[in-house]
């Protein structure tokens, strides 16, 4: 991997195992580097699936196939490809893709379309099919690994592995949630952005899962943003799979259903930021609130414009309190908002209000903020009741730096 982000956590997690779930890594090289770079997770039987994909039309087969599979509602495995994003490939990336799937379905005797399949990396390069066959076919028969191995398998420009887990107690039983991801650039709120894979040994109908990922992706993986660019491989995919002695899940009036969405979302909100916490190049973790707009779509929606702003990103890289740029940048959102109601702050120092900058406004303490890793950005807009909280990292010359070089 790359020199591991300054906004990296100390560590990687202490995952708990999830029963009915066993990862296996293996080396399809698909590049030139020397690590596992083909991952392979096996479900138990009757375990259920709902997912997230992107919106990019030029969206790879991976993705059109995890759309139509996910309505079945089941999932007896997964395979991550990490190196080669198989988009943009036409009827020979298709087919690489479902060559995948026969070959672990005959392995467990299961129907092709209980196989999911992810790949990431450089787009408008067919999978090698026999790189694909061949790394398969050692990670079937490869040794268990952790949840760690898993998570550095599937990254890419990744600086380090990315986990998070979390507990509910659903019918008096204690279930457990860990998810994995990668990400780290070609990141923006569009549906899902990277790859993400969340596991729990509890007891859920497939429309109820479904239902809790797309309710948690609006408070996560839809709200962060490292450089604008929605990629054409983005998935997330939930996975339950029934191992836990509770009464099953078909409803929000069941009860434990609230805690185990509570705990889905908080795995998912913990995934979304470490995505962010490895932008490619970053240096400053940033939080966009937005209250007093007309609707919280409304503030959302400013908050991107924010969280997605050049200048503002830069100026926060070169730590300079320009407010001026969060002024601009929610002038050109294009959503309601009144010059002379407009409010700013930097942490917790207000540095204008009401149009105008704060009378006698001292620079020192928002310097000081601006020189920490964890920097915050608040925006009344004095309209109405709509708020949204978005994250997001600097810009720095560290990230064209790695996309320059990145298909070299």
């Amino acid at each position: 991997m790359m020199t591991r982000s300054p906004l990296a956590p100390a560590a990687f997690p202490a995952l708990p195992a999830i029963a009915g779930v066993t990862c296996r890594v293996a080396r399809a090289h698909y590049k030139e580097w020397d690590r596992c770079d083909l991952s392979y997770v096996e479900l138990a039987p009757g375990t259920s699936v709902a997912g997230v994909f992107t919106r990019n039309i030029c969206c790879s087969s991976e993705v059109e196939l995890g759309r139509e599979q996910v309505k079945g509602g089941a999932g007896r495995a997964l395979i991550v490809n990490a190196g080669n994003s198989n988009a943009f490939t036409g009827y020979r990336g298709r087919e690489a893709v479902e060559q995948i799937m026969a070959q672990v379905a005959e392995h467990l005797g299961c129907a092709a379309d209980e196989v999911f399949v992810s790949s990431t990396g450089v787009i408008g390069v067919p999978l090698p099919k026999d790189k694909a066959r061949a790394g398969v076919a050692a990670a079937l028969t490869a040794e268990p690994c952790s949840w760690e191995d898993f998570a550095n398998a599937i990254g890419t420009t990744d600086t380090f592995a990315k986990g998070a887990h979390a507990s509910a107690i659903v019918g008096g039983t204690t279930v457990q949630i860990a998810g994995v991801i990668k990400g780290s650039g070609m990141i923006a709120p569009d549906m899902a952005t990277m790859l993400g894979y969340i596991f729990t040994d509890a007891d859920v109908a497939p429309a109820l899962l479904q239902d809790m990922l797309t309710r948690a992706t609006g408070e996560s993986f839809n709200a962060i943003t490292v450089d604008s660019d929605t990629s054409t491989s983005d998935t997330v995919l939930l996975f339950a799979t029934g191992a836990a002695d509770h009464p099953r899940l078909t409803d929000w009036d069941d009860a434990g259903a609230d805690a185990l969405y509570a705990a889905i979302r908080q795995v998912a909100l913990e995934l979304a930021q470490l995505v962010v916490r490895d932008g490619e190049g970053a240096t400053k973790f940033i939080e966009v609130q937005v209250d007093g707009a007309v609707s919280d779509e409304s503030a959302k929606r400013v908050a991107l414009a924010i969280a997605n702003s050049p200048l503002v990103k830069t100026a926060v890289a070169g730590e300079d309190a320009n407010w001026g740029r969060v002024v601009m940048a929610v002038g050109k959102a294009g959503e309601p908002a009144d010059r002379d109601r407009l409010a700013i702050r930097f942490g917790d120092h207000m540095v204008a209000k009401d149009g105008l900058p704060i009378e006698g406004y001292d620079e020192a303490p928002v310097a000081d903020h601006l020189k920490g890793q964890n920097i915050r950005i608040g925006v009344d807009l004095g309209l109405g009741e709509g708020r949204a909280t978005v994250w997001t990292c600097d810009l720095t010359h560290g990230y064209i730096s790695i996309n320059a070089d990145y298909r070299s």
